[in-house]
């Protein structure tokens, strides 16, 4: 079976998309773990160390949503191909 020049673009771009899906997962996880973590510096009334841990949360959460924005919008280029 030949491959077309189209079957090749798709495969990189389908292959690029499931990365930038797992980067997207790995954020959210780190996230979530950030979260938990400054939680628990808070309820040992550790607040200084609470909110960094926060911040860190918020980080891993905005990256996060902007990867899975990133592969939501290849994944919309995929079906008009």
């Amino acid at each position: 079976m030949k491959h077309r020049t189209g079957d090749w673009y798709v495969a990189c771009l389908f292959n690029t998309m499931q990365d930038t899906h797992r980067k997207a997962a790995e954020h959210h996880e780190l996230a979530a773990h950030a979260h938990r973590t400054a939680a628990e510096h808070n309820e040992k009334g550790e607040g200084e160390a609470g909110s960094w841990h926060a911040e860190r949360a918020l980080e891993y959460s905005d990256h996060a949503y902007k990867l899975a924005k990133e592969a939501h919008n290849k994944s919309g280029k995929m079906e008009s191909l």
